[in-house]
């Protein structure tokens, strides 16, 4: 009697084996989604593609990265789709690049981030929200941009952990510091090597400056660029000096204030008593009128008195008489 023939376990034991490479690749973030031509990544989910002569943002970033390093190459723009997509990215380095604009949706996806640099780029200006869904952005360097002289009063208004902001050797010449004051956590910032203007428009920064003075890195080097006979003054030393200076005269907008007050005074009085003239015309007028006009009643009282002292002098005629 011939057995059947058993099922050989050869075929079983290649498809274990398939599954457990294929966990293997999908586990692995690196392998899974590839690595960027000339880049380098690692299992600590480390990107590096720095000094490779990049134009434009690598391609094929695995979904994983921790750490993008991009720095010392030619790109020219972050695209905001293929950057979002990196929701566990926490450093990212784009130092020494030729990027001239940050927009709003650029960081719209990296609630991770903790360290960003922007140094030696080619940025114009900073715009409102620009930085507002780093909500975990502790440090941010944007230095040597020699373009960059406009960032916006609320550009970090949302950045609640930020410790470290360096905007130094840029050409800013002025700084609403309203949002940075109300940043708690801020321990660290860089101003110096910018053409700060010393005048009434600074004169928060400059007694910024003089009263946490602490908190300034090279705090020697963060000088006037204008006027010129503040030029080269620190920043902390001219703080209290504006103060005096600032509120001691009246500018041509507070000389403007008061001629459009004094007018609008003169006119309101003006008005008022123009009012009042009319209204006691007019009660005079009534009053007079009044007085012209008899009373009905009256009238017939005052004629039925007369007849009565009529007949009374007749009466007494009379008698006389008899």
């Amino acid at each position: 009697m011939r057995l059947a023939p058993q099922p050989s376990a050869h075929p079983l034991r290649l498809i274990v084996l398939l599954l457990v490479l294929l966990a293997e690749v999908f586990a692995s973030p690196v392998l899974s989604t590839g690595c960027p031509d000339r880049c380098v990544c690692d299992d600590q989910l480390v990107v590096q593609c720095a000094d490779q002569h990049l134009t434009a943002f690598p391609v094929n970033l695995p979904l994983a990265t921790r750490q993008l390093i991009i720095s010392n190459n030619r790109i020219k723009e972050l695209p905001a789709l293929a950057l979002n997509y990196l929701s566990d990215l926490v450093y990212l380095d784009c130092s020494n690049n030729s990027l001239s604009e940050i927009s709003e949706s650029t960081f719209g996806n990296l609630r991770k981030l903790a360290y960003l640099d922007l140094s030696f780029n080619t940025l114009s200006s900073i715009e409102d929200r620009t930085f507002g869904p780093l909500s975990s952005l502790v440090m941010l360097r944007m230095t040597d941009n020699p373009g960059l002289s406009h960032i916006h009063p609320d550009a970090f208004s949302e950045n609640a952990a930020l410790q470290v902001l360096d905007v130094s050797r840029n050409n800013l010449t002025s700084l609403n510091i309203t949002s940075l004051i109300a940043l708690s956590a801020l321990r660290s910032v860089g101003l110096s090597g910018n053409p700060w203007s010393c005048d009434c428009d600074n004169e928060d920064l400059c007694l910024w400056v003089h009263l946490e003075g602490f908190k300034f890195q090279d705090e020697g080097q963060t000088v006037c660029g204008s006027p010129v006979d503040l030029e080269g003054n620190r920043l902390g030393e001219v703080g209290l000096q504006l103060r005096t200076l600032c509120h001691q005269t009246l500018g041509s907008w507070d000389y403007l204030f008061f001629v459009l007050i004094g007018f609008a005074i003169f006119a309101a009085g003006t008005v008022s008593a123009w009012f009042m003239g009319v209204i006691m015309v007019l009660y005079e007028r009534y009053i007079k009128k009044k007085d012209q006009q008899v009373d009905p009643e009256e009238e017939g009282e005052m004629l039925e008195t007369g007849s009565r002292s009529d007949q009374e002098n007749g009466n007494l005629n009379s008698a006389h008489t008899v």
